[in-house]
């Protein structure tokens, strides 16, 4: 693994690559790739990067990384699928 990374540590430096451009890419792909392994789970995809998920939420966002998760739908529990909700109504 140690050779890969001097070998991509070349080839950055030989294709004139600075330091924060590489460290960018390096971040972004890191991130997109603990998004993808968790399902879009921002919790588990920052503790798999040793991050806090403010700081997964922030990155996400700098490098213009959407959610990949929808957001949950919020429904009615069984037992109350089929009733009508009661709304109060004011009399007078």
């Amino acid at each position: 693994m140690k050779e890969r990374f001097d070998g991509l540590v070349d080839h950055l430096l030989n294709s004139g690559i600075f330091l924060q451009q590489a460290i960018e890419v390096l971040e972004k792909g890191m991130i997109q790739g603990a998004l993808q392994r968790s399902n879009g789970n921002q919790s588990v995809a920052s503790r798999a990067l040793d991050i806090h998920r403010n700081t997964l939420q922030r990155k996400m966002a700098e490098y213009g990384l959407a959610a990949l998760r929808k957001p949950a739908v919020r429904r009615k529990p069984a037992a109350r699928a089929g009733q009508k909700s009661k709304h109060k109504t004011s009399t007078g």
